[in-house]
C-alpha cells in the first residue's frame, strides 16, 4: 500500500507530495513541527503535542493553519489512510508561500501544513532498549532559542551525523562548563547513586520535550523522586544509569558516552521500568 500524506488541504500519494519552491519553509526554515508516536493504534499524549505547537506557533507569530479540532480530524486521518498501528506521525507548519523577503509577507497570507505518517517496528525497537545506545557529546553551537520546536536543525543534524560517523545513535549539545544540555533529537537523564531522577531544566536553553513531561508523571506514579537541574557529562559518566526520551523512541537507555562506558555497560532497572510503564500513564488518542 502506498503512503498518503496530507498537503494543504489535500489528501495526496507520499511520492508525489510537494510545496511550492517559495514556501518559507524551503528558503528560511520558517515554521515548526511536532511528532507524535503511535502505539498501539494510539496517539499518544496529543494534547501537549498540540500545545506544544500552539507555543512554537506564538513565539514565531505564525497563524494556527486550522482549527484545532480540525486538525486533530486530519491527523487521525492521515494515520487511518496509512493504517499505521505503531509509527510516528509528523505535522509541519510553516508561514506560507510568498516573495522571497525576510520580513514576513502579508498577513493574509495562509501558513503551510504537511502531515505525514510512518510505520515503524516496536520489536526493533526494544530490542534496541535491551541492549542500549550510544552517545557522543559536542559543543553547543545552536541558537538560543531551542525552546521553540522550529524545523532549522542543521546543528542537531551535523551532531547526528557526527555521532553516526563515530558508531553512536546520539549526539549531547554541552555548555563550556561542561555542563549537558539535550541532545540533537531528545532530552538527556541520569539516575544518581541514590535512585534520583535528574533532567535539565527546561524554562530555557533545552526544548521542554513532551516525553520528559510525560515522564515526570510516570515517575510520581513510581514514587520516584526527580531534580531538575544541569549536570555535567563527569557526573553522567559516573551515574547508577543514564537515558534519554523523545517521542521517536520513548525512554531509550545510554550505556556509553564518548566511547567509554557507563552504568556497568548495560541498560539500567530504573530506566526499563519507566520505559514499560510509559505507555499505561501517557494520554492515549484512539487513531480511529
Amino acid at each position: 500500500m502506498s503512503r498518503i500524506a496530507y498537503v494543504n488541504g489535500r489528501y495526496v500519494p507520499h511520492s508525489e507530495a510537494g510545496i511550492h519552491i517559495e514556501d518559507r519553509g524551503y528558503q528560511f526554515a520558517d515554521g515548526v513541527y511536532e511528532v507524535c508516536e503511535i502505539a498501539r493504534g494510539n496517539i499518544m499524549d496529543m494534547t501537549r503535542h498540540l500545545d506544544r505547537l500552539g507555543r512554537s506557533l506564538g513565539e514565531l507569530k505564525i497563524l494556527w493553519p486550522m482549527d484545532r479540532k480540525a486538525l486533530i480530524a486530519v491527523i487521525k486521518e492521515v494515520v487511518r489512510r496509512n493504517r499505521v498501528h505503531n509509527g510516528l506521525v509528523y505535522l509541519q507548519v510553516t508561514r506560507g508561500v510568498a516573495k522571497r523577503d525576510h520580513v514576513f509577507p502579508s498577513v493574509d497570507t495562509p501558513p503551510s501544513i504537511v502531515i505525514t505518517a510512518k510505520r515503524t517496528d516496536p520489536h526493533a525497537s526494544a530490542a534496541r532498549a535491551a541492549k542500549g545506545i550510544k552517545v557522543i557529546t559536542v559543543p553547543e553551537n545552536r541558537w538560543e532559542r531551542v525552546d521553540i520546536k522550529s524545523i532549522g536543525l542543521l546543528p542537531n543534524v551535523l551532531a547526528r551525523q557526527e555521532a553516526k560517523e563515530q558508531g553512536a545513535q546520539e549526539a549531547w549539545f554541552v555548555d563550556p562548563d561542561g555542563t549537558v544540555k539535550e541532545g540533537a533529537a531528545t532530552n538527556a537523564w541520569i539516575v544518581t547513586k541514590d535512585g534520583v531522577l535528574v533532567t535539565r531544566p527546561a524554562e530555557s536553553g533545552i526544548l521542554r520535550g513532551i516525553t520528559r513531561t510525560t515522564i515526570f508523571d510516570v515517575a510520581r506514579k513510581m514514587g520516584l523522586k526527580i531534580e531538575e537541574r544541569g549536570f555535567s557529562v563527569d557526573e553522567a559518566r559516573k551515574a547508577k544509569e543514564v537515558f534519554m526520551t523523545a517521542a521517536t523512541t520513548v525512554v531509550m537507555p545510554i550505556v556509553a558516552i564518548d566511547g567509554e562506558s557507563v552504568a556497568n555497560g548495560h541498560p539500567g532497572a530504573t530506566t526499563l521500568s519507566l520505559r514499560e510503564a510509559f505507555f499505561d500513564i501517557a494520554e492515549k488518542t484512539p487513531s480511529c
